[in-house]
C-alpha cells in the first residue's frame, strides 16, 4: 500500500496541475445562471452537471422536478458487495435571480474567483467534480462508494428533494455536504445548532374596555407573563436562545384583547437541550381566569450534534 505521504502529495500535485481547469468548471457553472424560481434555468445547468458526470463514467439518473428543476443523482458504475456508502451532497441553485451577471459580472484575481453562486455553492460542486477525476486518474480506488446527489431546490428549503436525500442518507455510512466553509480557514462544521419554530396563542374573552372590563380576560396581559418564562430560557454561554421574533394581539384600544400570538425561533446545541426547552415551551401554563393557552410547532431541523464518529471522520 502506497504510504499516506505519498499518496497526498500525488493528490495536491495532480490538482495544482489544473488549476486552470478547476477555475474554468467554476466559471462555467456560474455563467448557467440558475436562480431557485427558474425551472428552465435549474433544467440546464443540471443538464449541464450530468453531461459532466457522465464523462467520469458514472451512472447518472436525473429527476425531474414539479416546480424545481428536480435533482440529479450519480455513482460509479462498478460498485462491490457490502461496500461502504460516502454520500456527497450539494445543490445547484442560487438565491441570484437571472441576468445578474450584467450588473455583477464575474471577478477573478489571481488569488480570488468571485460572482453569484460562485462561493455557494458552484465551488462546493467543482470539489466533489474534481475529486472523483483525480481519483480516476490516479487509479485510487476509494474505500468508500461515493454517491452524489445535487438538487436545485436548497434555498427554497429543499422541498421536492428532502424525500431523496432522507433515503440516501440512510443508506449512507457518512456524508460530507460541500456547502461552503467557514471563512477563509475552511473549517468545516462537524456539529449545527438545531432550529425550532413554536407558535403560542392565548385565547382571552373580549369585552369593552370602559363599560364592563371585568367581564372580559386581557390575552395580551397573559401573553406578557409567557414571554418572561420564555425569555428566561435563554442560556447564552450554551448556546441556547429563544427569540420572540413576533406578536400580535387585541382588536382595538378600547376593547380587552381576546386574542394574542407570538412566534418564537429557538436555537439548542444539542438534541439534549432541544428535548429540554422544548418540553419546557409545551409545559406553559395560563394563569389568568378565563383564558387558554394553544402551542403548535417543534423542531423543523434538529442539531447535528458532535459525536465521536464525526469526529473521528473529521480526524
Amino acid at each position: 500500500m502506497m504510504p499516506a505521504i505519498q499518496i497526498s502529495k500525488d493528490v495536491q500535485g495532480w490538482l495544482k496541475a489544473r488549476r486552470d481547469v478547476m477555475t474554468g468548471f467554476i466559471r462555467e457553472l456560474a455563467r448557467i445562471e440558475s436562480p431557485s424560481s427558474d425551472r428552465e434555468a435549474l433544467i440546464e445547468i443540471l443538464t449541464w452537471l450530468e453531461e459532466q458526470f457522465t464523462s467520469l463514467g458514472m451512472y447518472t439518473i436525473r429527476v425531474p422536478g414539479k416546480e424545481s428543476g428536480g435533482y440529479l443523482y450519480a455513482r460509479p458504475k462498478r460498485k462491490f458487495p457490502d461496500q461502504p456508502v460516502q454520500l456527497l451532497i450539494g445543490h445547484c441553485d442560487t438565491v441570484w435571480p437571472l441576468h445578474t451577471l450584467r450588473e455583477m459580472p464575474l471577478n477573478e484575481t489571481k488569488e480570488r474567483l468571485a460572482g453569484p453562486g460562485v462561493y455557494d455553492m458552484k465551488a462546493g460542486i467543482a470539489q466533489v467534480f474534481f475529486a472523483l477525476q483525480c481519483l480516476s486518474d490516479l487509479d485510487m480506488q476509494p474505500g468508500v462508494l461515493p454517491v452524489i446527489l445535487i438538487n436545485s431546490d436548497e434555498e427554497i428549503g429543499s422541498r421536492e428533494s428532502t424525500l431523496a436525500i432522507r433515503r440516501l442518507a440512510r443508506i449512507a455510512d457518512r456524508a460530507f455536504v460541500l456547502e461552503p466553509p467557514l471563512g477563509p480557514e475552511g473549517k468545516l462544521k462537524t456539529a449545527r445548532k438545531g432550529l425550532g419554530r413554536f407558535t403560542l396563542t392565548v385565547h382571552g374573552k373580549a369585552a369593552h374596555a370602559g363599560l364592563d372590563p371585568e367581564k372580559g380576560a386581557n390575552a395580551i396581559v397573559e401573553m406578557a407573563r409567557l414571554v418572561q418564562q420564555l425569555y428566561a430560557l435563554n442560556d447564552f454561554d450554551t448556546g441556547t436562545t429563544v427569540n420572540v421574533g413576533l406578536i400580535e394581539g387585541g382588536i382595538s384600544p378600547n376593547t380587552v384583547a381576546p386574542l394574542s400570538r407570538v412566534v418564537l425561533d429557538v436555537r439548542v446545541p444539542t438534541g439534549a437541550e432541544g428535548a429540554r426547552v422544548e418540553k419546557v415551551i409545551r409545559s406553559l401554563q395560563t394563569e389568568a381566569e378565563g383564558v387558554r393557552l394553544e402551542i403548535e410547532g417543534g423542531f423543523g431541523r434538529p442539531p447535528m450534534d458532535p459525536t465521536a464518529r464525526n469526529q473521528q471522520l473529521w480526524s
